[in-house]
């Protein structure tokens, strides 16, 4: 059966596209970084679906883990086919009071695990006979910048650029594409208070937040749409239109 490997797939929306791949017939390895009981449970959920699941801890901003996670992946299903680079972390602060390991941290994080991780798996991809693909999770925030994050701006920028590039590096074997999701209701969004909430919202033509699960949609159709390579699709309810 086919498999995918989801980073930080513990919560959020790595779950809900670890568990759209489930539904959809793929086993799952299931990763985090310090969430075990979190990623156990959405590993058990999967295999509910009664599709095959591990959970894997990497911190896959070290190569060697992403590494790991991937052989421990392939070994465990056969194959890796399908690869979403989501892990991420966010932090709010001014460049004024910006620490640049904060700044290294992020790029660690948020690029250089996509990086790893999809290198480690190009072999395993380019044996699939499901036409393989790679999706990058990066943000609005790519496109508008942000003053008060913009290490985290830059780091889901550069995702961009390196969906672009890996596109035309691994064609036609391997097709890689981007998601930049808006605004979407998580625990890392959790925090923005009443007004700010208002705020943003004002600014969505829809009038609301997204769901992981609308995400999970958009990166079921770019694992299934085997025209579409290089490209970002733009999940935010009309905001970038403003």
């Amino acid at each position: 059966m086919p498999a995918a490997v989801v980073t930080g797939s513990s919560r959020g929306i790595g779950k809900a596209i670890a568990r759209r791949f489930a539904t959809d017939g793929y086993d799952v390895a299931v990763n985090y970084r310090s969430s075990e009981d979190a990623a156990e449970a959405v590993a058990s959920e999967i295999r509910d679906y009664g599709r095959e699941a591990i959970a894997v801890e990497a911190d896959v901003a070290d190569p060697d883990a992403a590494g790991r996670l991937v052989d421990t992946a392939a070994d465990a299903f056969g194959s890796v086919d399908h690869v979403v680079n989501n892990a991420g972390i966010d932090q709010h602060v001014y460049t004024d009071d910006l620490d640049p390991d904060d700044f290294d941290r992020i790029m660690d994080v948020n690029v250089n695990s996509a990086f790893n991780v999809t290198k480690a798996a190009l072999p395993y991809l380019r044996d699939s006979a499901a036409d393989p693909s790679v999706t990058n999770i990066s943000s609005i925030l790519a496109h508008t910048g942000a003053a008060i994050e913009c290490h985290y701006a830059s780091s889901k920028g550069a995702l961009l650029s390196l969906t672009r590039s890996h596109a035309q590096d691994f064609a036609p074997d391997v097709r890689v594409n981007a998601v930049a999701p808006g605004h979407i209701e998580t625990d890392m969004t959790a925090d923005r208070t009443p007004e700010e909430k208002r705020e943003e919202l004002s600014r969505i033509p829809v009038e609301r937040y997204g769901q992981p699960e609308d995400i999970a949609d958009a990166v079921a159709y770019l694992r299934d749409a085997t025209f579409v390579t290089g490209e970002t699709l733009d999940v935010n309810g009309g905001e970038l239109m403003q």
